[in-house]
């Protein structure tokens, strides 16, 4: 089977069954007491849809290792590589679409839906708002990909005279080409005139995932600028803001009186708004109100975990108080980790992609030295900086939700997380997972090079009409490192200091 490599394939086989037991153990550990023994349909796509984010985001490291097996051969097509890399890019990018646009909305619509109905009028609802989206996605690709579904590539046109064979091979710098005088090639003689633009239709499959591709980085953009700095300076700045120490009894009684009359308070104004919603009262100010009780209970239950750290109760205080203060310095390393390694993405992508010509291969170096190393180190390494993207995008996804009104707040907690937080959650890492593995692929092109990622989401993508001006001007790297930028400077400047106690919410009927 010529470069056929077993390992590759048992290696390929035992990630994807990890990967599916992670899934379930996040699925299970994560889900709220509520949806215990129910909305098993949700949970399959919960479970279906982190596997495909976590399989798509090992791919990228997966194809380096598949390309290497060709590393000693003349060119790319001259052996038989161990997995059909391009044809699993497309599925697993075709069904990460159908899940993000189809399935994902409708076990959304299916498990929001109104519990009172019958299983039909649901299951009803939710297919008319997936068909609906559906047929307008469905016209709007076959219009935009029947125009503008086509690429163009910059071609040179290269002509040479015929010369006999030599009997003698003496090549050098002055004499690069075949013949007795010392001459450039052609390839270097070339005017810019016999430069051209070779057009030709795509497929439809890699059409279909550069347009998800576009949607995704312009999400990654700003999810991921922020999340880059506020991932690791979240942790320190929590640090910083931690309990120093225990407090009284006291103290106790009197924030937890407060924090009781807020609750109430909260309880009164989410009957108020469940009961407009009955009557049909959901407009503009119903929304803003319901994302107002979302903020406040999520501050509510922050400021609860905060006092129960400050005031640790039952036989085993001294040990929660003991892992409460480990805990904290655990973020404090993390976070340190983490600032390092967002700090080395932002210059790589500086000194790799915003500089032209690139300063310095920077990681991509340091990968190749790492596999020098051992066979697997580099790509260990390199996966591990994709995986913290996705972290980021997660992270910034979280304080923007936090922050901006128009945004809608679905947090991740560990043994409290209702299946539409999670459905939403997966959407999101999987719509941002093709660009984080587009934004790879192109960070690490030195790296990556002559990998089937690199064809579809570097020539491709980069060179599709109407879409290749955006990776040319650097757009989304750009609008990338200025968002890193801003909310660095956001943390220097707030972020040390302690939070607030927030506003009570008022139902404004």
């Amino acid at each position: 089977m010529g470069d056929f490599n077993l390992a590759l394939v048992i290696v390929a086989i035992v990630v994807c069954v990890i990967v599916f037991i992670s899934s379930i153990y996040l699925l299970v550990n994560y889900q709220h007491p509520d949806d215990a023994n129910q909305a098993y349909f949700p949970k399959f796509v919960v479970v279906f849809g982190l596997s495909i984010a976590m399989i798509s985001i090992l791919m990228l490291p997966a194809d380096v290792a598949n390309r290497h097996a060709c590393r000693h051969a003349i060119y790319n097509g001259a052996c038989n590589l161990t997995l059909p890399m391009k044809e699993l890019w497309l599925a697993v990018y075709i069904v990460d679409a159908i899940l993000v646009f189809f399935v994902i909305p409708f076990a959304m619509f299916f498990y929001e839906g109104d519990q009172d109905k019958s299983l039909g009028k649901r299951i009803k609802s939710s297919l008319l708002w997936v068909v609906s989206t559906a047929v307008v996605c469905a016209l709007v690709l076959g219009i935009l990909y029947g125009v503008i579904g086509k690429v163009d590539f910059n071609v040179r046109h290269l002509a040479s005279g015929t010369t006999s064979f030599p009997t003698s091979w003496q090549f050098s710098n002055n004499q690069p080409c075949i013949g007795n005088t010392a001459r450039q090639c052609s390839a270097f003689t070339a005017s810019v005139a016999s430069e051209k633009t070779w057009t030709m239709r795509t497929t439809f499959p890699e059409y279909v995932v550069a347009l998800a591709t576009i949607v995704g980085s312009v999400l990654f953009t700003i999810f991921g600028g922020v999340g880059i700095a506020s991932l690791p300076l979240g942790l320190i700045t929590a640090f910083i803001r931690r309990p120093k120490a225990v407090i009284t009894r006291s103290q106790y009684i009197k924030e937890a009186t407060e924090l009781g009359k807020k609750a109430r308070e909260l309880k009164k104004a989410a009957d108020g708004l469940r009961q407009e919603e009955k009557d049909g009262a959901k407009g503009r100010k119903w929304r803003k109100n319901v994302k107002a009780v979302e903020k406040e209970l999520l501050q509510l239950e922050e400021d609860v975990n905060l006092l129960e750290e400050a005031y640790p109760q039952g036989e085993k205080a001294e040990t929660a108080w003991a892992f409460t203060v480990l805990g904290y310095l655990a973020k404090f390393i993390l976070g340190i980790i983490g600032l390092i390694v967002s700090i080395a993405w932002v210059a790589h992508i500086i000194i790799y992609l915003l500089v032209d010509p690139p300063l310095s291969p920077f990681l991509n170096e340091v990968f190749i030295k790492l596999d020098d190393v051992w066979g697997l180190l580099g790509t260990a390494a390199f996966a591990f900086f994709c995986f913290y993207l996705l972290l980021a995008v997660i992270a910034g996804a979280m304080m923007l939700g936090l922050k901006l009104v128009f945004i809608t707040i679905h947090p991740m907690k560990w043994g409290a997380t209702l299946m539409n937080s999670f459905l939403f959650n997966v959407g999101l890492i999987l719509l941002c997972s093709i660009s984080v593995i587009q934004f790879c692929a192109t960070a690490f092109g030195y790296y990556a090079q002559a990998t089937a990622a690199q064809e579809i989401f570097g020539h491709t993508l980069q060179s599709l009409r109407g879409i290749k001006y955006l990776y040319k001007y650097n757009v989304f790297q750009i609008g990338f490192v200025i968002l890193a930028g801003l909310t660095f400077l956001y943390y220097i400047t707030f972020g040390w200091r302690r939070k607030k106690p927030s506003a009570r919410f008022q139902l404004s009927s």
